[in-house]
């Protein structure tokens, strides 16, 4: 079962850590170090392991738990 969630920006981007904490995914910034280490996370189909990684509304985040952040 896929769960997928729309996270809107009013900025030009957002990062991965703060789009993680938008989903509820983590509850703070230090915790995305260890989030990301600990679970394959993919930003368009590409792992990605870097907390700051800018995401642009059209993006899509898979978490391994099925979960699909797409940023808007």
């Amino acid at each position: 079962m896929i769960i997928a969630m729309e996270i809107k920006i009013q900025k030009s981007y957002i990062t991965l850590t703060q789009a993680l904490k938008e989903a509820g995914i983590i509850s703070t910034g230090g915790q995305a170090k260890w989030y990301l280490q600990e679970n394959k996370v993919l930003v368009n189909g590409t792992p990605e392991k870097q907390r700051g990684k800018k995401l642009y509304p059209g993006d899509k985040v898979q978490l391994e738990s099925q979960q699909i952040l797409q940023i808007i």
